[in-house]
């Protein structure tokens, strides 16, 4: 038998605030209205995991006000999201260039984390929080965790660079790539993969389907 299992980026949060992890007025609307699109289009969980984030568990339960499935999330810290903060402190380090506008710019801050994460990856930036192996080996503990949890209908909540690293893996791709795929993974937006007999397929990749041309102005975002 085999389980269609989705998982969901967490909605809009705080980028720039004194506390990231924590979702804006907008994010709340977005993971409500995820909620009602899954809803709509059938999606009824019959299992659900959320990383240890205060942003993820407030976007499953924007998705429970719509989907009211009474069920309550098991935590898996693998699906937290790398410690990106303390990853661009550790590259400027030892260095003099670092930007004053480095963690209040969303430009900014995005070219620099998306050349960060490629050093972090060939291992290049002395004592991160976090080596890119050991984010790589809990991000696929947290899906193998999913996969031998029996549900045919398993949802989950995580971040940007976990679903990145989850597609980029699943797909057998270079780790450069999870970069570029975490990079295009919009607030909200669901991932969705095939599990059956030990294997995993990539079924649907950044799907928004609480978006529409009415609201894309409002809803649609990055970060």
């Amino acid at each position: 038998m085999s389980a269609m299992f989705h998982l969901v980026r967490h909605a809009q949060a705080s980028f720039g605030a004194a506390d990231y992890d924590n979702l804006s007025a907008l994010g709340h609307r977005q993971s409500a209205a995820l909620g009602a699109a899954l809803k709509q289009q059938g999606v009824v969980p019959d299992a659900v995991f959320i990383g240890a984030q205060r942003r993820h568990r407030q976007t499953w339960e924007g998705i429970e006000s719509a989907l009211q499935t009474g069920l309550t999330p098991i935590v898996l810290p693998g699906w937290n999201e790398f410690d990106f903060g303390g990853l661009l402190e550790a590259r400027f380090a030892a260095r003099d260039d670092k930007p004053a506008d480095l963690h209040s710019d969303r430009k900014t801050h995005f070219r620099i984390l998306r050349d960060t994460v490629l050093e972090w990856q060939r291992d290049e930036i002395a004592a991160p929080p976090e080596t890119f192996e050991d984010f790589t080996r809990r991000v696929r503990q947290a899906r193998d965790v999913i996969a031998a949890s029996g549900a045919n209908a398993p949802l989950a909540v995580s971040s940007g660079g976990a679903v990145g690293r989850t597609v980029a893996d699943v797909l057998a791709a270079p780790p450069e790539q999870m970069i570029l795929l975490q990079l295009q993974v919009k607030n909200c937006a669901v991932a969705r993969f095939v599990m059956a007999r030990g294997n995993i397929w990539l079924n649907g990749f950044n799907d928004t389907p609480h978006i529409n041309a009415d609201n894309e102005k409002e809803m649609l975002t990055y970060s």
